[in-house]
């Protein structure tokens, strides 16, 4: 086997992996949007607090679409030999690899600002909606309840919130350290001192900073494979794999 044969049957290979995980999730996507309760069922409380968040559904469809255009453009380009199916999808993969380096770049050089950005975004949205709207509550709850945390900043978010003025002053519990506690009252948030959830995030991707950058660069490696597998078949179709 010639390696120009070789890197065609692996690159169909790959891209059939590719071409079935996507049809998978938006096999699943599709299910969590039609019927969610009986995922609700399965996954519980959490998952239902997630879906309020981030509609789940309609995510895994759109990534799951995504996929399946690739892997079908991927697989037949190097099955057909078929420069302009090769070319399109090195043309998608480059694009998303720009847009990841793009996002990479601004996420690095742009954190205040988008603290500040999220800051005057949901702060109003937790004084005003939490404890007044359900799905609110229940994705903080979750939130604080998970990363320990209270608040975007800290406990002073709930600072004449309608939460606090429907408990007469009191705190949700999560900004207080001890669970005895039966309302948690300023003084109480305020020697407790604890940290704000977005801080709280922060750190937690820092901690786990190794393991967020080995998956990036795993998936950027494929993505630069990709791209290399698809252009070596592409300049290489006219000459008849030799």
């Amino acid at each position: 086997m010639g390696c120009f044969t070789f890197i065609k049957v692996m690159m169909i290979l790959f891209n059939l992996a590719i071409f079935l995980g996507g049809g998978t999730l938006l096999g699943v996507g599709i299910w969590v949007s039609v019927d969610s309760s009986s995922f609700l069922k399965i996954f519980g409380a959490l998952s239902s607090s997630a879906m309020q968040f981030v509609n789940v559904g309609y995510f895994l469809i759109a990534i799951g679409a995504i996929l399946v255009v690739l892997g079908f453009l991927g697989c037949c380009g190097a099955q057909k030999e078929s420069k302009c199916l090769l070319i399109t999808f090195f043309s998608i993969i480059l694009i998303i690899f720009i847009a990841e380096v793009a996002a990479a770049v601004v996420a690095l050089v742009y954190t205040s600002m988008a603290e500040t950005l999220l800051q005057t975004l949901v702060v109003p949205v937790l004084k005003e909606d939490y404890g007044n709207k359900q799905d609110v509550t229940q994705i903080w709850n979750s939130t604080m309840g998970e990363l320990k945390c209270c608040g975007f900043n800290n406990f002073s978010d709930f600072n004449n919130s309608f939460y606090s003025k429907q408990n007469n002053g009191a705190y949700p519990k999560y900004c207080c350290n001890t669970t005895v506690v039966s309302s948690c009252t300023w003084s109480e948030a305020f020697e407790s001192n604890v940290q704000g959830c977005f801080t709280q995030l922060i750190a937690t991707l820092k901690q786990n900073a190794a393991v967020v950058g080995g998956v990036a660069a795993g998936i950027c490696a494929l993505e630069l494979a990709a791209m290399v597998v698809s252009m070596y078949l592409y300049c290489h179709i006219d000459k008849g794999g030799h």
